[in-house]
């Protein structure tokens, strides 16, 4: 394990040289932040889409509320 720690430091070193070299006036997202926000919008788009699929396939009727059965009988010559 002690090579895991030597190899994170090591490039650690060169992120941070790397980081002074930018101009501190100036920052941008990059590559990288493009990439984890392609990334989330493919994520939510997917799983827009399998809710769409899933929502079709609800089969759902909705009952009569009873206050609207019981006039309903009524009217009709039955008993309530």
């Amino acid at each position: 394990m002690p090579d895991m720690s030597a190899s994170a430091n090591l490039a650690m070193t060169h992120v941070a040289t790397l980081a002074k070299e930018l101009d501190e006036n100036k920052v941008t997202p990059g590559v990288l932040g493009f990439l984890v926000f392609a990334a989330l919008a493919v994520g939510v788009w997917l799983l827009m889409k399998s809710m769409n699929r899933h929502m079709g396939r609800v089969n759902f009727e909705e009952e009569p509320e009873p206050e609207t059965i019981a006039p309903r009988k009524q009217a009709a010559g039955g008993s309530a």
